[in-house]
């Protein structure tokens, strides 16, 4: 069989799908919910023999065409992809949708869109659901836009794509990722960079110690610590014995680190102060932090605004390292990034590729 051919009948599965949903709903009504069997094998299966037949027929002019690939774009296969905020995926008939990580919503003027996880149509700008398949009906026009910081989708079929000149977050962690900052999770989607979750208390240390340039030295510590939470023996222990040897964190109490702990973006940028060495372990009173990030230009004054609003995502721990890269140490002689790479942790063409990889403006 032919991909052509392949498409051809994925395109036809699809429209069945969305057609017997269609007859469900026209075949009963308040008084008689459900569809008769005399319905189904009669109204409902010729007029399904009808649709199945035009298909084919359709299908079968194009390939002797030449013309029933998909173009540009179409995808014959589900792919996955990461969009940010105000992105959108416009459909149309069979198209599919799949949101594996933040939000969207749908919108169309006519026509319907079908939740097939439920079996059910949705109206026009409804909030997609995490983990639900949706399908575009016939005659039908769909944007899907991204309501959340990012997101991770998948699709299939016809499809075009529009981009915002919101804040990227994925290219953040992309370009952090080039510069071996930024590592991810074992997430089996979305490269892994779980943008959409909130960070916890160990991976907030790990990323502070990366930014220390001092990866290396905790991977290679070895000792004790006092905390009971904390796997003996485990990479994570390397990490939080490292950083309690040398002064960076106290833990939560005495003897608990609370490392799937959450943490808060004051105390992420404080993390980062100390990294640059506009503060230290010895403060303890947190409330000033965002302010003194944009005293050191670290942050904008509309970027600590909108972290005081927002729930601390990876997104924004992701947008404060990065960003922190560019700012200068309290010597005024030199960035972040500079002495990042006086310490081998990036080279001047890595530093330059990565920017390359964020067009978008700062908030």
């Amino acid at each position: 069989m032919t991909r052509k051919t392949k498409t051809a009948l994925i395109t036809v599965c699809l429209l069945l799908t969305v057609t017997v949903v269609y007859a469900l709903a026209a075949a009963g009504g308040a008084s008689d919910p459900l569809a008769s069997l005399s319905y189904f094998t009669g109204t409902f299966t010729d007029a399904v023999d009808q649709r199945v037949e035009e298909k084919l027929d359709a299908s079968d002019q194009a390939l002797l065409n030449g013309d029933a690939a998909p173009s540009d774009g179409g995808a014959a296969t589900w792919m996955e992809t990461r969009l940010k905020a105000g992105d959108a995926l416009t459909g149309s008939t069979g198209t599919g949708v799949l949101l594996l990580a933040g939000g969207m919503q749908v919108t169309f003027n006519s026509g319907a869109v079908v939740d097939v996880t439920t079996g059910s149509v949705v109206p026009d700008g409804a909030p997609l659901s995490v983990g639900h398949r949706y399908l575009v009906a016939e005659d039908t026009s769909a944007a899907f836009t991204v309501t959340s910081k990012t997101a991770v989708l998948d699709y299939q079929g016809q499809s075009a794509f529009t981009y915002s000149d919101r804040p990227d977050y994925n290219a953040m962690a992309a370009a952090l990722k080039s510069l071996h900052l930024f590592k991810g999770t074992f997430t089996g989607y979305g490269s892994g960079y779980d943008l959409e979750a909130a960070p916890t208390r160990l991976q907030a240390l790990i990323m502070f110690i990366r930014v220390l340039g001092e990866e290396d030295q905790a991977l290679a510590w070895s000792g004790t610590t006092p905390f009971r939470d904390i796997e003996k023996g485990s990479q994570a222990e390397r990490y939080v014995g490292y950083a309690y040897e040398k002064g960076y964190t106290n833990g939560y109490t005495a003897t608990s680190f609370r490392p799937a702990g959450a943490v808060n973006a004051y105390q992420y940028t404080e993390f980062v102060l100390r990294a640059m060495g506009y503060s230290s372990a010895s403060n303890t009173d947190l409330a000033s932090t965002l302010i003194r990030a944009v005293s050191a230009g670290v942050l904008t004054m509309g970027e600590a605004a909108q972290l005081q609003a927002d729930t601390f995502l990876r997104a924004e721990l992701v947008y404060i390292s990065y960003y922190a890269l560019e700012a200068e140490l309290p010597s005024g002689e030199e960035t972040l990034a500079d002495r990042l790479m006086d310490l081998d942790v990036f080279t001047r063409s890595e530093w330059r590729s990565a920017r390359e990889l964020v067009s978008t403006e700062r908030l």
